[in-house]
């Protein structure tokens, strides 16, 4: 293996089937309204098309490693791994989770990874707690270690939502980022500052908001974080704050982010490198260029100020909230990491 590719994708409402029998009865009480119709026809048709996308990444290889949020459970993620697994014979996908009871939906973030190429110690997996009044998902740690013997951490975050707006709700992203903040430092302290670290999210604040800038110390000037020896990332979202795509109706568009509210694309979806991974300090280096968007026509809608065509939930009404061709209210994002030599000390 000479190179890996790292993406991250907000799977929009991944639950079970309505009647799901191993559902937490808290969730299900949460839930109910939401999931009225949601069959096991509509589920299976869901992870089809999600497999698709993942299937077609890294030219129809499959990516090596992938961070999931919105997901209800263990049983949605070994449902979607079974598909990807049938149809990408190359590629043996486990599982990286942990069950969250502080959100208020009961969903959480995982991974998805190429356990032929990698491997992940269970000693080193932690769920990190974003302490907040409501409560929200924890940010999932992994380290993954390739076939050659290089780590590789990765923090997968899906931080508080823009419920009540953005304004009245930045607190608790701040406090999300403050907490990513305080990890990356621990992490450093624990296993070197050379150690490759890289944070994946769907962020719910854009690259220049102040969570993502100060309170998680994600920054756009490359050369700075090179330089610099304390714990700070490059967000490589800089890199790919609009692009164009061809869209549905196989025309060209402008993209101008992750998703899209009244609109307004926003650019919620980002993934942080450190210097270590700028540098090819440990064994991997980010591939200059790489940072991308991830778009088939099918998913990107020929609507003016629309962005990924999404599949939605019934909230009681199936015909009317679900779109069976579509995917996620998120596009996929994702960046491809060279395996280089290790400078000579």
């Amino acid at each position: 293996m000479t190179e890996l590719m790292v993406g991250f994708w907000n799977l929009e409402n991944l639950f079970a089937p309505e009647n799901h029998p191993d559902r937490l009865a808290w969730i299900a009480n949460k839930n109910k309204n939401d999931l009225v119709g949601w069959s096991e026809a509509l589920f299976d048709r869901k992870i089809s098309q999600l497999a698709k996308i993942i299937q077609g990444m890294n030219e129809a290889s499959g990516p090596d490693i992938l961070g999931v949020c919105e997901v209800e459970n263990r049983f949605v993620l070994d449902r979607l791994v079974g598909v990807l697994n049938k149809g990408l014979s190359e590629r043996d996908y486990k599982v990286v989770h942990a069950d969250s009871e502080r959100d208020k939906r009961g969903i959480d973030t995982a991974f998805i990874y190429d356990s032929r190429n990698l491997t992940v110690d269970p000693a080193l997996i932690f769920s990190h707690f974003v302490l907040r009044r409501t409560g929200t998902r924890d940010i999932l740690q992994a380290t993954f270690t390739t076939n050659e013997g290089l780590d590789l951490v990765v923090l997968c975050n899906h931080w508080p939502s823009r419920s009540g707006g953005a304004a009245a709700s930045a607190g608790f992203r701040a406090t999300a980022g403050e907490t990513l903040g305080y990890w990356h430092e621990r992490i450093r302290e624990v296993t070197g500052d050379t150690t490759p670290i890289l944070a994946i999210s769907d962020f719910n604040d854009d690259p220049f908001d102040p969570s993502v800038r100060f309170n998680a110390v994600a920054w756009r000037e490359r050369a700075d974080i090179e330089r610099s020896r304390s714990a700070r990332f490059y967000n490589m979202a800089w890199e790919y704050l609009s692009v164009e795509a061809v869209d549905e109706m196989g025309d060209m568009r402008q993209i101008d982010g992750t998703l899209y509210y009244k609109s307004d694309g926003n650019v919620f979806d980002q993934i942080l490198v450190n210097r270590s991974l700028l540098k090819g300090e440990q064994g991997f280096c980010v591939k200059r260029g790489s940072a991308q968007i991830i778009t088939i026509p099918e998913m990107v809608s020929r609507k003016s100020g629309s962005g990924p065509i999404r599949f939605g939930l019934p909230k009681g009404d199936v015909g009317k909230n679900v779109n069976q061709d579509g995917f996620s209210d998120h596009f996929p994002v994702a960046v491809v990491l060279e395996l280089v030599d290790l400078p000579v000390s």
